[in-house]
């Protein structure tokens, strides 16, 4: 489980770059790029990484649940994802 920290320093960077995107976007058509490097460095979406929304894992993170690896096989295991199962051959 990941630190209540390090979650909440995600989220405050999530804000930050929603609240400068429209911000951004007008600087970069304008081709002002001494503007951009004026805003604040989390402004970036660069800065963002994806975390498991149960644990706040940021490794082994599955783009199409929103989950870790972990969680997703757990979760998989109990049937809990719909239309996924365990395969064996």
């Amino acid at each position: 489980m990941a630190k209540e920290s390090m979650k909440a320093r995600e989220r405050k960077r999530e804000r930050m770059v929603a609240k400068f995107a429209e911000k951004r976007a007008a600087l970069k058509a304008a081709g002002d790029y001494e503007g951009l490097q004026k805003l604040p460095r989390n402004a970036s979406p660069v800065r963002l990484h994806n975390r498991c929304q149960l644990t706040g894992r940021p490794k082994g993170y599955m783009r199409q649940f929103g989950i870790s690896r972990i969680n997703f096989r757990e979760m998989a295991l109990q049937g809990l994802i719909p239309g996924v199962k365990k395969t064996s051959w």
